[in-house]
């Protein structure tokens, strides 16, 4: 007999407007400490739409994305 355990980690990103309504949802699975996926998800109200599952080259273009954004509304 072979006993096999997981350290299963599963994080939760929940970033929102001011009110609560809109937004978006990222979740981590991390199993023995290697990421087992990543996904994403929007916020509209109650509903929340399908997970879109990400790869790592995906989550490397959004965080470029972002910063430029983030970059150019500094600037306004």
């Amino acid at each position: 007999m072979k006993r096999q355990q997981s350290n299963i980690v599963n994080l939760g990103f929940t970033i929102t407007t001011d009110d609560g309504k809109a937004g978006v949802e990222v979740n981590q699975a991390i199993v023995n400490g290697t990421s087992a996926g990543v996904s994403m998800r929007t916020i509209n109200g109650a509903r929340k739409s399908a997970a879109v599952q990400l790869d790592l080259e995906v989550i490397a273009d959004l965080q470029t994305a972002l910063s430029e954004i983030l970059a150019s509304a500094e600037t306004c």
